[in-house]
């Protein structure tokens, strides 16, 4: 005997929910997994006691020290110049490319050679360049990990860059060209305007990923310079103090902020589009 239509209606409706609820809950007990440790940092980050003491009180302490470490300010202001300096390189080479596309240069063909940064193993990537530098006699500093962070930050802006010059309205040249502009007046006035979203959005987000970078700078900063990602090794290793907690909650909460600006420009460039 069949069943009744609303007996099976039911029986399917019970099964959407039980799964919509797995669902769900899976989402959440992933989410925990996730953010669990992150909060308990942040929470013991003010801590009278060092960690992992349980809870005693709250306090200031570990934040006031964090402000007064002179050799903290140095890895960070180290850290500051290797992100900027990369970020700033890495988005004129890539102006400089679309400039050269837009005279007529074929440089899709070399695209392949950016994405390489990305697809291949970032320790892959620091053990290559610490070879070539051993080869090349250049000392490790922080010229050579300003050249390992740009070679990083290029397999990003390249193609987010050149994929947005290739969406453009090419009408606009065209009509820029007809009233007498010169190819570089047209790429200055109306093709670099266009792509001041997608700049800018790469430019934070290679900022991002270089500030925090600790693999290629462990590769490729030498004994002679310390960024903010070995400072904080190398207080770990002395054990764990609540000022790396301290340290960590302001590194998270300056990464969020980054990371937040870089989605808001990225969804506007998109309404743009």
């Amino acid at each position: 005997m069949a069943d009744h239509p609303k007996k099976r209606f039911l029986h399917s409706s019970s099964r959407s929910f039980l799964g919509r609820s797995g669902h769900g809950l899976l989402i959440a007990l992933t989410y925990l997994f996730l953010w669990v440790p992150i909060i308990v940092l942040l929470v013991f980050s003010f801590n009278t006691e060092g960690f992992p003491s349980p809870w005693k009180g709250f306090t200031w302490h570990w934040y006031k020290e964090l402000i007064h470490s002179v050799y903290l300010w140095k890895a960070f202001s180290n850290s500051l110049i290797v992100a900027l300096s990369s970020t700033l390189i890495s988005v004129l080479m890539s102006i400089f490319l679309i400039f050269f596309a837009t005279q007529g240069g074929k440089v899709g063909r070399y695209l392949s050679l950016f994405y390489g940064s990305i697809i291949i193993p970032e320790t892959v990537l620091a053990v290559s360049l610490l070879g070539f530098f051993s080869l090349v006699s250049i000392s490790l500093g922080l010229t050579t990990l300003i050249v390992g962070h740009t070679v990083l930050g290029l397999g990003y802006v390249i193609p987010i860059v050149y994929a947005r010059f290739l969406e453009l309205d090419y009408r606009l040249t065209e009509a820029s060209l007809v009233l007498g502009a010169t190819p570089i007046q047209t790429f200055f006035k109306v093709t670099l305007p266009l792509l001041r979203p997608s700049l800018i959005t790469s430019a934070l987000l290679i900022f991002i990923i270089s500030f925090d970078d600790f693999i290629l700078t462990y590769f490729c900063a030498g004994s002679s310079v310390q960024t903010l990602s070995l400072y904080i090794l190398s207080m770990i290793r002395s054990g764990v103090s609540p000022v790396v907690n301290a340290l960590s909650a302001l590194l998270l909460f300056i990464s969020s902020l980054m990371a937040l600006i870089y989605f808001n420009l990225n969804s506007r460039s998109k309404i743009s589009l």
